[in-house]
């Protein structure tokens, strides 16, 4: 961090509600230039151990008091629940602060779309908790390919973490990430299509459900998701409910004309580099080359990795590598499936459809 402008931060959670993320709240650790000022929790408990954890000096009950009396530079929205999100983020952006907020973002792309224009509008930035694209792992990886490491680029075969929460649950929750990290790595999507299925059958409307929390309709335990990146990049996505090893199968092959690149690991820190290209198994000659220097990290490194881009941005005038806009963005490959499965044909990005398909569909 080289900046010397002094920053006033804040956190925002709701304890039983989503909470405070993934740590949303401890991400100005370590920031010479970053005080935390105060909290916000409408769960006293919470409140005060949020208070403690950060070291803030202030907690309050009602996050728009605490706006109005601790005028913030930047403030982490940190519940996992989406429901709150529109209305935290607005309220952050009209009292004058950056924001560094929570996946998903929204549960729907008219949400996502209503904070990136006021974002605009109001001159401030909004980054989004995809912890991957900021760290070391996945940096190398796009440096990997920037060099030509592996011949042309030609595709990314990614997959959910495929446990209980398999098919469209996991698409959601987790699948985010892998969204966000294959545009960071590929670029826009151009279109895309889908089949999602339940117990190897075609969705119906009362297949339709609420997900364990609150971040948006979900449906099928399985899905098939391709995706044809402006760049000529294919991409792939799979889920599937209760698999052998799951959990383990969250990540993606990097593939390439002349190598392939295996991301693995919760923070993109287990990389293996396959040099040759194709795979022959037989030939002794042949193995996996495990790629250094990319370990020993976590997502507490990645919200630190965030907030240091998020104050280069404001001070660059540019959008944060995961901005609110690439957040809409990866949201569309998610909704852009159910869109593809209801309509049963492919579906050009950016989505005509704002809303989420299955919340018309159930209807």
């Amino acid at each position: 961090m080289t900046s010397e402008r002094a920053y006033r931060a804040v956190a925002v959670g709701r304890t039983g509600k989503g909470g405070y993320g993934h740590g949303l709240h401890l991400a100005y650790e370590n920031l010479d230039n970053v005080e935390i000022t105060a909290v916000a929790d409408e769960d006293e408990e919470g409140r005060r151990q949020a208070q403690e954890e950060t070291g803030a000096s202030r907690a309050y009950a009602d996050y728009q008091e605490m706006l109005r009396q601790e005028t913030p530079d930047i403030v982490s929205v940190g519940p996992r629940w989406t429901d709150c999100h529109l209305e935290m983020v607005l309220a952050c952006l009209e009292a004058g602060a950056h924001v560094y907020c929570e996946k998903p973002m929204t549960s729907n792309l008219a949400d996502g779309d209503i904070i990136v224009e006021r974002a605009a509008e109001l001159g401030k930035k909004v980054a989004v908790s995809h912890q991957g694209v900021y760290l070391p792992g996945v940096r190398r990886v796009k440096q990997l390919l920037d060099e030509g490491r592996i011949g042309q680029f030609q595709a990314i075969y990614a997959h959910g973490k495929q446990d209980r929460r398999g098919g469209g649950e996991d698409m959601i929750v987790l699948g985010t990430h892998i969204f966000n990290t294959m545009r960071f790595l590929a670029g826009p999507v151009g279109w895309m299509s889908a089949q999602v299925t339940v117990e190897g059958r075609e969705l119906v409307p009362g297949d339709v459900r609420e997900p364990t929390e609150p971040v948006g309709l979900v449906a099928g335990d399985c899905v098939n998701s391709y995706f044809c990146f402006e760049s000529g990049v294919s991409g792939f996505f799979d889920s599937r409910k209760d698999q052998a090893g799951a959990g383990k199968r969250f990540g993606m092959e990097v593939v390439g004309s002349e190598g392939v690149i295996s991301i693995r690991g919760g923070v993109g820190d287990d990389l293996m580099l396959y040099p040759h290209p194709a795979f022959l198994p037989s030939d002794e000659n042949q193995g996996w080359e495990r790629i250094e220097g990319v370990s020993g990290v976590s997502l507490h490194t990645g919200n630190h990795l965030a907030i240091v881009d998020l104050i280069e941005a404001i001070e660059g005038d540019r959008e944060p590598v995961s901005s609110a806009a690439a957040a809409v963005a990866a949201l569309e490959m998610i909704l852009g499936a159910y869109e593809s499965q209801i309509t049963g044909s492919r579906v050009a990005m950016p989505m005509a459809n704002r809303e989420h398909p299955l919340t018309a569909w159930k209807a």
